[in-house]
């Protein structure tokens, strides 16, 4: 791809990843398939910055009926979309019979509350498995993929929308401008469109090039965001910086002319043009900082593993196929990942074949050092496992830079 996929501009390169796989395609052991790649490269668009990858994976492969994250299985997400749920029922739900719809819902961890509350609902969720999860807790859910066709169909059967909301979806979907079509289509004169994703600012800043894969086709900023709305006729109006999953930001758009936007986005959108998180010298510095992690990574884990030491995983996690394959991360250096997802356990990592052992396992005996790859839930994850450090364990974190826990 050369050409931007929002404005059509022309999109400059600015790292390559080389050779992956899906990152959630976690192969059976006895599965002598030909294995899926695809080139993982990311660019930025030179007329409306929006940051990109150049190679789009079909949808079909990546979120198909058996895709394995939960969105349920983090105390700390759970707790975070519980809050979200009550913002939004609080804060834009003052009609007589509102009605809440969620792009990608997968497992109902936001709309359980939202469903408890007896507020009128749908989640529109493509993969079956998480589909039937959050249908099993009382939710409305309409198995698809969300576009311009979809939102006319929720129109026709259930009237307009007064929240439209994602969670880490908006970002998956490259075909944008019908996402954008589809919520001018569904959302209601006054209703709002509010999602939340990775963000490019935090991306840079801290290095975490693991947030890069194939799902995450888009890595939004305030400037690109109010860039591409403006294109279908919607505003930025809101921005909120959040913790969650190593730095996101939640996006509040309106149709034009609905509101006046907040003095934070045009506070964000100046820090993003003081910080120049899109300038050339910035991301080639970027680049450089991903190769030193992953040399100092790979150093070591054969330093401790030529020491005799044990080594292990934490966190089978989407992300960790960027990191395992594009440093060369294998069973010599890693020989097992701990994970509590139980669609993942009992099966190899992609691309790298890393075994991937229950959670339970952990103790039996813990490992001598443990690779966090869901460093995005690094306190949540090591006061859990307190015990393992109270043993002498260590933990091997590369997020900003490889260090020793």
């Amino acid at each position: 791809m050369t050409t931007c996929r929002i404005c059509r501009g022309p999109v400059q390169e600015f790292f390559d990843f080389g050779s992956q796989p899906l990152s959630d395609a976690f192969r059976r052991p006895d599965d002598t398939s030909t294995e899926f790649f695809y080139r993982l490269a990311v660019g930025v668009c030179e007329q409306c910055t929006m940051v990109q990858l150049l190679e789009e994976v079909p949808r079909e492969r990546m979120f198909r009926e058996d895709y394995p994250y939960h969105s349920s299985l983090s105390s700390v997400m759970r707790n975070h979309f519980e809050q979200t749920a009550r913002h939004l029922m609080a804060t834009e739900c003052q009609g007589p019979d509102p009605f809440i719809v969620e792009i990608g819902c997968n497992d109902g961890a936001m709309l359980r509350t939202v469903a408890r509350n007896g507020v009128r609902h749908l989640g529109v969720e493509p993969s079956r498995d998480v589909a039937e999860l959050a249908a099993a807790k009382g939710i409305r859910v309409h198995v698809d993929f969300f576009q311009e066709s979809t939102a006319a169909e929720i129109r026709a059967a259930d009237g307009p929308a007064d929240v439209i909301y994602a969670a880490n979806t908006i970002c998956h979907i490259p075909y944008l401008d019908s996402v954008f079509r589809g919520v001018d289509t569904l959302l209601a004169p006054d209703g709002v469109f509010v999602f939340e994703d990775p963000y490019l600012g935090d991306i840079v800043e801290r290095a975490s090039f693991d947030q890069i894969y194939d799902e995450h086709f888009y890595l939004f900023s305030a400037s690109s965001v109010r860039a591409a709305a403006r294109r279908f006729g919607l505003e930025l109006v809101g921005v909120e910086r959040l913790p969650v999953h190593g730095g996101e930001v939640r996006y509040t758009l309106v149709r034009q002319g609905r509101r006046e936007p907040r003095p934070e986005v045009a506070a964000l959108i100046e820090d993003e043009r003081h910080r120049q998180i899109v300038d050339s010298t910035i991301l080639e510095r970027f680049g450089m900082q991903v190769k030193r992690n992953c040399e100092e990574l790979t150093g070591l884990l054969r330093e401790v593993r030529a020491a005799g030491h044990s080594v292990a995983a934490y966190g089978a996690t989407a992300k960790s196929a960027t990191v395992m394959n594009y440093a060369g991360i294998g069973p010599d250096l890693v020989p097992r990942i701990f994970d509590s997802t139980a669609a993942k356990q009992g099966r190899l990592s992609p691309g790298s074949h890393v075994p991937i052992r229950p959670i339970e396992e952990f103790a039996e005996p813990y490992p001598d050092y443990v690779l966090l790859f869901a460093w995005n839930h690094a306190q949540e994850i090591i006061a859990k496992e307190s015990a393992f450090r109270e043993q002498g364990g260590k933990w091997i974190l590369y997020v900003p830079d490889v260090r020793v826990v």
